[in-house]
Protein backbone atom coordinates (compact mmCIF):
# COMPACT_ATOMS: atom_id res chain seq x y z
CA UNK A 1 0.00 0.00 0.00
CA UNK A 2 1.10 3.42 -0.87
CA UNK A 3 0.84 6.12 1.46
CA UNK A 4 -0.79 9.04 -0.36
CA UNK A 5 -3.49 11.74 0.52
CA UNK A 6 -6.42 9.54 -0.01
CA UNK A 7 -5.31 6.75 2.37
CA UNK A 8 -4.75 9.72 5.07
CA UNK A 9 -7.66 10.72 4.61
CA UNK A 10 -9.76 7.73 4.53
CA UNK A 11 -7.80 7.31 7.86
CA UNK A 12 -9.03 10.61 9.16
CA UNK A 13 -12.69 9.81 8.09
CA UNK A 14 -12.03 6.05 9.68
CA UNK A 15 -10.69 7.60 13.07
CA UNK A 16 -12.99 10.13 12.58
CA UNK A 17 -16.22 8.31 13.05
CA UNK A 18 -14.97 7.29 16.98
CA UNK A 19 -15.05 10.76 18.69
CA UNK A 20 -18.66 11.45 16.33
CA UNK A 21 -20.33 8.58 17.80
CA UNK A 22 -19.20 8.84 21.08
CA UNK A 23 -20.80 12.68 20.76
CA UNK A 24 -23.58 12.38 19.05
CA UNK A 25 -24.88 9.22 21.61
CA UNK A 26 -23.94 11.30 24.99
CA UNK A 27 -25.68 14.28 23.39
CA UNK A 28 -29.11 12.23 23.27
CA UNK A 29 -28.35 10.55 26.57
CA UNK A 30 -28.38 14.12 28.06
CA UNK A 31 -31.55 15.48 26.02
CA UNK A 32 -33.40 11.59 26.70
CA UNK A 33 -32.34 10.63 30.04
CA UNK A 34 -30.88 13.61 31.77
CA UNK A 35 -33.45 16.06 30.86
CA UNK A 36 -30.35 18.70 30.42
CA UNK A 37 -31.29 21.07 27.60
CA UNK A 38 -28.29 23.13 27.44
CA UNK A 39 -27.35 22.14 23.97
CA UNK A 40 -30.95 22.31 22.46
CA UNK A 41 -31.52 24.05 19.11
CA UNK A 42 -28.91 26.81 19.82
CA UNK A 43 -27.99 29.63 17.59
CA UNK A 44 -25.24 32.16 18.17
CA UNK A 45 -24.61 30.40 21.43
CA UNK A 46 -27.99 31.29 22.82
CA UNK A 47 -31.11 28.78 23.64
CA UNK A 48 -34.41 29.27 22.25
CA UNK A 49 -37.36 30.40 24.64
CA UNK A 50 -38.77 26.92 24.99
CA UNK A 51 -35.60 24.14 24.43
CA UNK A 52 -37.79 21.33 26.17
CA UNK A 53 -40.29 21.75 22.69
CA UNK A 54 -37.36 21.51 20.15
CA UNK A 55 -35.44 18.55 22.69
CA UNK A 56 -37.40 15.40 20.70
CA UNK A 57 -36.29 16.61 17.39
CA UNK A 58 -32.51 17.32 18.48
CA UNK A 59 -32.48 14.26 20.52
CA UNK A 60 -33.64 11.66 18.03
CA UNK A 61 -31.40 13.24 15.11
CA UNK A 62 -28.52 12.82 17.59
CA UNK A 63 -29.74 9.07 18.46
CA UNK A 64 -29.66 8.43 14.64
CA UNK A 65 -26.70 9.94 13.87
CA UNK A 66 -24.46 8.04 16.29
CA UNK A 67 -26.24 4.95 16.07
CA UNK A 68 -25.70 4.83 11.83
CA UNK A 69 -21.67 5.91 13.28
CA UNK A 70 -21.72 2.78 15.25
CA UNK A 71 -23.43 0.47 12.96
CA UNK A 72 -20.56 1.93 10.31
CA UNK A 73 -17.48 1.61 12.74
CA UNK A 74 -18.90 -2.36 13.69
CA UNK A 75 -19.31 -2.95 9.68
CA UNK A 76 -15.99 -1.54 8.86
CA UNK A 77 -14.06 -3.10 11.85
CA UNK A 78 -15.55 -6.60 10.93
CA UNK A 79 -15.15 -6.45 7.44
CA UNK A 80 -18.76 -6.31 6.11
CA UNK A 81 -18.60 -2.43 4.78
CA UNK A 82 -16.85 -1.68 1.46
CA UNK A 83 -14.83 1.07 1.53
CA UNK A 84 -17.62 3.12 -0.85
CA UNK A 85 -20.59 2.11 1.31
CA UNK A 86 -18.95 3.12 4.75
CA UNK A 87 -17.65 6.41 3.11
CA UNK A 88 -20.87 7.60 2.02
CA UNK A 89 -22.94 6.59 5.33
CA UNK A 90 -20.26 8.14 6.97
CA UNK A 91 -20.76 11.33 4.35
CA UNK A 92 -24.56 11.34 4.36
CA UNK A 93 -24.86 11.02 8.32
CA UNK A 94 -22.45 13.90 8.98
CA UNK A 95 -23.95 16.21 6.13
CA UNK A 96 -27.76 15.42 7.08
CA UNK A 97 -27.06 15.71 10.92
CA UNK A 98 -25.14 18.88 10.18
CA UNK A 99 -28.66 20.56 8.08
CA UNK A 100 -30.82 18.96 10.80
CA UNK A 101 -29.51 20.91 13.76
CA UNK A 102 -29.27 23.69 11.56
CA UNK A 103 -33.01 23.76 10.42
CA UNK A 104 -33.97 23.18 13.33
CA UNK A 105 -32.25 25.62 15.51
CA UNK A 106 -33.94 28.08 12.71
CA UNK A 107 -36.91 26.70 13.51
CA UNK A 108 -36.39 27.14 17.29
CA UNK A 109 -35.59 30.91 17.08
CA UNK A 110 -38.11 32.28 14.42
CA UNK A 111 -36.77 35.57 12.30
CA UNK A 112 -38.98 38.31 13.79
CA UNK A 113 -39.40 41.38 11.17
CA UNK A 114 -39.13 45.10 12.11
CA UNK A 115 -37.05 47.01 15.16
CA UNK A 116 -36.20 44.51 18.36
CA UNK A 117 -38.05 45.20 21.04
CA UNK A 118 -35.67 45.37 24.34
CA UNK A 119 -37.53 45.35 28.26
CA UNK A 120 -37.06 49.33 28.00
CA UNK A 121 -39.51 49.23 25.37
CA UNK A 122 -42.05 46.76 26.40
CA UNK A 123 -41.78 48.53 29.80
CA UNK A 124 -42.75 52.14 28.11
CA UNK A 125 -46.23 50.82 26.37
Amino acid sequence: MIFDISVATTWLLFLALFPMAFFWLRRSWRIFIKHDYSEVALKRGEMPQNPKKWAPFTGVINLAAGTVAVVTIVGILLGYLPYKTWSAMTGITLWMKVFADYIISRQAHPFTFGKKKTNKDCLSE
